[in-house]
C-alpha cells in the first residue's frame, strides 16, 4: 500500500470530529462484556482465546466459570490437559484449551507466573499469534498497539473502498491510532466491526465512521471486504470437525473404547476415516490412546 494512501485515510479517520463521534458511539452502544472490566492480563489472555472462530455470547458464561476454576496461569499450568479441556465444553475448536494449558505451562515455568508484556515474548507463547499478542497488551496493560481481527480489517476495508491484506489493514490501523487511547479505541473499533459493519446486513446509517467511509458513499461497488477468493465453507454436518467434536464431549463423561468410535463418529462404516480423525486427535494432544484400546483425555 502506497504512503499517501495511508496518510489520505488517516486524515480522514482521525479527525478530531470523527474521533470523538467513535467514542460518543462506544460509550453509549457498547456491550457489557465481563473481560471489558478487567486488566488482568491472565483473564484477557483467557478471553482472546476463547473468543477466537467463537460469538461472545457463548463465551460469557465459560469465562467466568474458567476463571473461578483457574485465576492464574500457574494453576492451570498445574492441573492437566484433560481438565482444561472439561471446561472448554461448549466452545468448540477444542485444539484452542491445549494452546492455553500449553501456554499457562510456559508462563509458570519461564516468566514465573506472569504473563509477558512483550509482543516479541507474547508471541513466543503457544498459540499466539500476532492479534491475540497485540489484543493483550492493549487491552490489559493498555499499550497503545493496534490490534486488527476480521472485524476491524473489514471496517478498515470499506473506510478505505478496497480489498486490503491483513499486512496492510495493519499497517493503516497503526497509523491511525490515537495516542494513549489504545484500549478505548481498539475496542470501539473490533465493536463497529462486530455490531455495525459486520459481514451481511450492515447498519451503516448508525456508523459512528459513515461521513469518512468510502463504501458508504458509493453503495453500489462490490463490497470490498468481501473477497471474490472467499474460501467456501465446510459443511459442518457430517465433518471431521463435527465428528472431533463428539469425541471430545463423550469423552468428557468417561473413557471410551476404540472399537465404539465409529459410531460416536457417526460414520460406523467408514474405518480408514475414523483412524486418521484418532491418530489427528491424538497428535494434536487432545486424547490418549492406551494399548488397550482406552481413549481418554490427557489427563496424565
Amino acid at each position: 500500500m502506497c504512503h499517501n494512501s495511508i496518510l489520505e485515510l488517516r486524515s480522514r479517520v482521525m479527525h478530531s470530529n470523527t474521533i470523538s463521534k467513535v467514542f460518543l458511539w462506544w460509550d453509549s452502544e457498547k456491550r457489557d462484556l465481563p473481560w471489558r472490566i478487567s486488566r488482568d492480563p491472565w483473564a484477557i489472555l483467557v478471553s482472546e482465546f476463547m473468543l477466537q472462530q467463537t460469538q461472545a455470547s457463548r463465551v460469557v458464561a465459560k469465562y467466568k466459570t474458567f476463571l473461578e476454576r483457574f485465576p492464574n496461569p500457574t494453576l492451570c499450568a498445574s492441573s492437566t490437559p484433560g481438565k482444561v479441556i472439561e471446561l472448554w465444553s461448549g466452545l468448540g475448536y477444542n485444539r484452542r484449551a491445549i494452546n492455553l494449558h500449553r501456554t499457562a505451562k510456559t508462563i509458570a515455568e519461564k516468566h514465573k507466573g506472569t504473563v509477558p508484556d512483550e509482543l516479541s515474548l507474547l508471541l513466543d507463547l503457544p498459540g499466539i499469534g500476532d492479534y491475540t499478542a497485540r489484543a493483550i497488551l492493549a487491552f490489559s496493560f493498555e499499550k497503545d498497539v493496534a490490534v486488527v481481527d476480521v472485524n476491524v480489517k473489514r471496517v478498515l476495508s470499506r473506510l478505505e473502498g478496497r480489498t486490503l491484506s491483513m499486512k496492510e489493514a495493519q499497517s493503516i490501523a497503526d497509523q491511525n491510532l490515537p495516542t494513549g487511547e489504545g484500549w478505548r479505541w481498539n475496542q470501539a473499533m473490533i465493536e463497529i466491526g462486530a455490531t455495525i459493519c459486520t459481514a451481511r446486513k450492515t447498519k451503516c446509517d448508525k456508523c459512528p465512521l459513515k461521513e469518512t467511509c468510502t463504501w458508504t458513499k458509493n453503495q453500489a461497488a462490490t463490497d470490498p471486504a468481501i473477497s471474490v477468493k472467499s474460501k467456501k465453507l465446510e459443511t459442518f454436518e457430517g465433518s471431521d470437525r463435527q465428528g472431533r467434536g463428539k469425541l471430545i464431549s463423550a469423552l468428557r463423561n468417561e473413557p471410551i473404547m476404540e472399537k465404539d468410535v465409529p459410531q460416536i463418529f457417526g460414520w460406523p462404516n467408514d474405518h480408514k476415516r475414523c483412524k486418521r480423525v484418532l491418530k489427528k486427535l491424538e497428535k494434536d494432544g487432545l486424547i490418549v490412546i492406551a494399548d488397550s484400546g482406552k481413549i481418554s483425555l490427557p489427563n496424565g
